[in-house]
């Protein structure tokens, strides 16, 4: 694979945020610095909020129920927890273009092309960032997300990165309006919701299966000690 690998790295259990933020700015660094090869880390939080740099105050409706942390990545706020697989996204933009639209664009192909794979036809959507489902079945013009997707880009190495929505409890995103968009027709999903049954191993497994399609070849390895 050549020294431009990326590494792949799966943790087991609840990863707890803040260590996982401070470990994705010192790889981001390392990365940058030509210290470290890019990486993708694939994990779970435990229940918890987050505000992107778009963040309204008014989109927290309920902040005593799971901590909330402020983030540095773009976005608004969002709900992480258990069944949603989260991939954190280090990969070096300089040797990759630097196109930022074009890499939101990969990581949105990139979770199109998993969802695939199981029989889930998803996409984009203009001026709403993620990656959504039609449901017809919940009237007229109404579409759910079931991925969301927010980066932080610093000298050109990203971090941060997407959550999909396997199987977790849909009521903990009661608490925020996700991504502040309160239109009732705009709802959030998952693999469950959906009537697919998908293990996070075998959600893992397709992740990487897509991104070697979209960004290209990677290597097994320990996750993070935090």
């Amino acid at each position: 694979m050549g020294e431009n690998h990326t590494e792949w790295a799966v943790s087991t259990g609840y990863v707890p945020y803040a260590e996982a933020v401070a470990f994705m700015e010192a790889r981001a660094a390392a990365i940058a610095a030509g210290e470290a090869p890019e990486l993708v880390w694939m994990l779970e939080h435990p229940p918890l909020y987050t505000g992107g740099t778009s963040a309204k105050i008014s989109d927290l409706k309920d902040p005593d129920r799971f901590p909330v942390f402020e983030t540095g990545r773009g976005g608004e706020y969002t709900y992480h927890g258990p069944g949603q697989r989260v991939g954190y996204v280090m990969l070096d933009l300089t040797r990759r273009g630097r196109d930022a639209r074009k890499f939101v664009q990969g990581l949105e192909d990139w979770i199109i092309d998993a969802l695939a794979g199981f029989g889930v036809e998803a996409d984009r959507r203009c001026g709403r960032v993620g990656v959504w489902v039609n449901r017809p079945d919940k009237g007229e013009g109404h579409e759910d997300k079931i991925a969301a997707i927010g980066v932080r880009l610093r000298r050109w190495v990203s971090f941060h990165g997407i959550a999909l929505n396997v199987s977790p409890d849909l009521s903990h995103f009661d608490g925020i309006t996700p991504c502040g968009i309160a239109d009732p027709r705009y709802d959030v999903t998952s693999l469950a919701d959906l009537g697919i049954e998908k293990s996070l191993a075998e959600t893992d497994e397709a992740f990487l299966n897509s991104f070697e399609t979209v960004f290209g070849p990677v290597r097994k390895t320990a996750p993070p000690e935090l």
